[in-house]
């Protein structure tokens, strides 16, 4: 019975195995679970995977849809782990190869990572990316970064030049100039199922743990407990509070709700932890949280309304604040009516006017009479606005600019 499970458990590990992780060294590492599934019949598959630093673990998705013609467009690939490509293996069968390969972003190396290892699995398939590709500390060309030579081409900024024109458009947001790179995203409209697809610019909290994340629980578990001695069951409603802080470590770094613990108490502490293993980072914990975490949580969800990231907000599209309303103006003529982001929830019932407002933060005036959109505390910023002016003072990144 042993071996059997043992030889179960190889066979998963050998289907979930991304053996290039130490590029990009972002848990779970070398191995990646992927999770299917269809949002629009017959026409959009997410694939999601999960990544994250230190038990931070959120999902990472890629979208795959179905070209009019036949074949299929791939969004933002995630790692070709052989239960992924046997997933995307079921859907040529029936819809046709992968003819397209799409890098929307610039700068998300937690994206682009991928590309070359998807593309070589999918060999006709020609690779689009985002036009101002950049890495550092050097300009490489992106061969030496493992796309296909002879068949990875830039997008070209007018979207009618580009082959699979018939059945989307697109808008580029960028370049806005950071210093050491710049920000560039692009997005997707499928006009068939009037489907936004975006990367980062986008996206809704979900207040219960995404699917993804419950194959692996123990990071919400980790997270779930108030301070370094509790010991947390595995339950629904711990799931749920840890899914919750983890969202607030994501998007803040260090949550006002969160009390950091000095050093010298938190190695003491971590000494006398009940659970002192590797995977507990030898007990470690050197926060504690406070009793109204939850409501950080929800002001940060705001009853799942779309919303712009705080790194964004903060420090990227606040350098250019007209740029991105211009952007903003051109996506909003598209009559979308969902919108499937890599990140947190996976469909978005959302419309051209409420894509419109999680932007308004970018406004020189608001109407008093119209809650969007809601700030996020000071305290909860705090971080993100230590960084920002560290980098705006030493010259690393340009400061923000006011809208004129």
């Amino acid at each position: 019975m042993r071996n059997r499970e043992a030889l179960q458990q190889h066979e998963h590990s050998a289907k979930w195995s991304w053996p290039f992780w130490p590029v990009v060294p972002l848990y779970p590492y070398g191995e990646r679970r992927t999770l299917r599934r269809e949002l629009v019949k017959d026409t959009i598959w997410a694939f999601d995977q999960l990544q994250g630093i230190l038990y931070v673990t959120v999902p990472i998705r890629m979208t795959v849809v179905k070209l009019d013609a036949g074949g299929l467009l791939v969004y933002a690939p995630v790692a070709p782990t052989p239960e992924c490509i046997g997933l995307l293996r079921e859907i040529e069968a029936q819809h046709g190869p992968v003819c397209y390969i799409i890098l929307p972003t610039s700068s998300g190396l937690e994206h682009k990572v991928f590309v070359g290892p998807f593309a070589r699995h999918c060999r006709d398939a020609a690779v689009y990316v985002a036009p101002d590709q950049w890495s550092f500390p050097i300009q490489l060309p992106l061969s030496w970064l493992g796309f296909p030579i002879g068949r990875t081409y830039a997008l070209p900024t007018d979207a009618t030049q580009a082959p699979f024109y018939d059945d989307f458009d697109y808008q580029i947001l960028g370049p806005i100039k950071l210093g050491l790179g710049v920000f560039e995203e692009v997005v997707l409209f499928h006009r068939r199922s009037q489907t936004l697809l975006v990367t980062d610019t986008v996206l809704t909290i979900p207040e219960t743990p995404p699917d993804i994340v419950q194959l692996t629980p123990y990071p919400m578990l980790f997270h779930a407990r108030d301070q370094v001695n509790d010991v947390v069951e595995d339950t629904w409603l711990n799931r749920c509070k840890g899914w919750q802080r983890i969202a607030l470590f994501s998007f803040f770094f260090r949550p006002s709700a969160a009390e950091t613990i000095p050093l010298g108490q938190a190695i003491r502490d971590a000494a006398n932890a009940p659970n002192r293993s590797k995977s507990n980072y030898f007990g470690l914990f050197p926060f504690q949280w406070n009793d109204n975490w939850k409501v950080s949580f929800d002001a940060l969800r705001s009853d799942g309304r779309l919303l712009v990231a705080p790194i964004l907000q903060t420090l990227i599209l606040n350098r250019a604040p007209e740029q991105t309303l211009e952007w903003v103006s051109r996506v909003i003529r598209w009559d979308f009516r969902r919108i499937v982001p890599c990140h947190f929830d996976s469909l978005i019932d959302s419309s051209s006017s409420q894509f419109r407002d999680a932007f308004s933060f970018l406004e020189p005036s608001r109407d008093e009479t119209n809650p969007l959109p809601r700030s996020f505390s000071d305290d909860d910023l705090e971080v993100l606005h230590e960084l920002d002016d560290i980098l705006t003072r030493r010259g690393i990144t340009p400061p923000a600019k006011p809208v004129s």
